[in-house]
């Protein structure tokens, strides 16, 4: 399963940021590249999403993002993750997480990252300290659902 989510997530890469969204090529933010590479990795996804605004992890201060996942992937150690699984980061340790993306590169030479965020496409970049010090949950795949 790793493996096919990183090869789908690669495929998203210069899909341009569109928050709510989730259409390859289209417009994706962070959860909706999650969304888009679940579509095609495992199928139809387990649940409506509600609208949401840009600040309703500041705004509403539940874990909700953190929550989802832990309903609908496989919780890991976030030190054991590999290229394939899902990161969640927490911006400020005061505030729920808010990103998200796909782990795609362990190193040597550096960790990368596929992900989305505003006013960017969704890329794979390099996951410097910054990033490193805001991974808060790791998640692999399942196999299936039902």
């Amino acid at each position: 399963m790793r493996a096919a989510a990183l090869e789908a997530a690669r495929g998203w890469v210069g899909t341009p940021y569109r928050h709510q969204a989730s259409f390859r090529g289209e417009g994706a933010d962070c959860l909706g590249l999650i969304r888009g590479v679940w579509r095609e990795v495992i199928g139809p996804e387990p649940e409506v999403l509600p609208p949401y605004s840009p600040d309703w992890a500041e705004a509403g201060g539940a874990e909700t993002l953190l929550m989802a996942a832990r309903r609908w992937l496989i919780e890991i150690d976030v030190d054991a993750a590999q290229p394939g699984d899902v990161l969640l980061f927490r911006m400020r340790a005061d505030v729920p997480v808010k990103h998200c993306g796909i782990l795609s590169a362990v190193g040597p030479p550096e960790p990368r990252l596929i992900h989305a965020y505003w006013g960017r496409s969704v890329i794979e970049s390099w996951m410097g300290d910054w990033w490193l010090k805001k991974r808060a949950v790791a998640f692999t795949w399942p196999e299936r659902i039902f």
